[in-house]
């Protein structure tokens, strides 16, 4: 039987999504209650990766198991043996065809930025702080020159281990809320960083010390080394996968 579940997570405290031999992480966490549950090792497949620091909304995985347990047990079963700062939101059986990565359609993240003359308290984990005023209708205007298919090569970690740089953008929009400004970009897939490092090249555009064509001269470029700084993990937070909706996942992660 093939299940899927959506997890939400507060990625602070472990390095990242990716089970590791030597520390905390989001999937060695998952698994080790999964397995619990199943009497049996249980290894799972997310829909993306995320870094250390990065956070969870909806992450989606799926796995394989032989043996039959309720959906209820699978979603308070596992999350009463994850830490307090990952949970499962739902369980449902789904086809075999079915892959949590190569089924999605997109993946959507979310970059928190605080933007006032003082540190956060409450909200630390969740946000990054940004003391200087920005201007949200300034880096929003320089966003959409990334939508559509490009190379990002400039937005792209030296890490990366993508076969390619190539990848589309659906979406991106920049606003005020507040005191914070928010960055959400939705793409078929990421490149490794990529989101931090679109996040700190329109930083400076919203400064005002870059002008709002730099955004399309850097695409173009294709050289990361002329780009904005990587922006920190602290403040991004993936939102999720969306699939077609004949798969019969939840609305939150279904195609409208």
């Amino acid at each position: 039987m093939r299940i899927a579940l959506g997890i939400e997570y507060d990625g602070t405290d472990f390095l990242g999504w990716q089970r590791l031999s030597h520390g905390n992480t989001v999937q060695g966490a998952l698994e080790a209650a999964l397995s619990k549950v199943a009497a049996q090792p249980v290894e799972v497949t997310c829909a993306g990766r995320t870094d250390a620091g990065v956070h969870g909304r909806c992450q989606v995985v799926h796995f394989d198991v032989p043996v039959e347990r309720e959906m209820r047990g699978w979603l308070q079963g596992a999350t009463s043996n994850l830490p307090r700062s990952v949970a499962v939101l739902w369980a449902q059986p789904v086809a075999d065809e079915f892959h949590a990565r190569f089924s999605a359609r997109s993946r959507r993240y979310r970059y928190t930025i605080l933007n006032r003359p003082m540190r956060a308290a409450l909200d630390a984990r969740y946000v990054t702080w940004e003391r200087q005023p920005l201007d949200a209708a300034r880096m929003h205007a320089a966003a959409q020159a990334l939508v559509g298919e490009n190379d990002f090569s400039a937005f792209r970690a030296v890490s990366c281990q993508a076969a390619h740089p190539r990848r589309c953008v659906l979406a991106v929009g920049v606003r005020r809320e507040g005191e914070q400004v928010i960055v959400e970009i939705e793409a078929n897939a990421f490149l490794h960083h990529m989101v931090r490092n679109i996040v700190g090249s329109l930083l400076p555009v919203g400064r005002g010390e870059q002008p709002m064509a730099w955004m399309a001269e850097l695409l173009a470029g294709r050289n990361r080394e002329v780009a904005g700084p990587t922006a920190p993990s602290t403040g991004l937070t993936f939102i999720g996968p969306r699939y077609e909706v004949h798969w019969g996942l939840p609305a939150e992660v279904s195609q409208s």
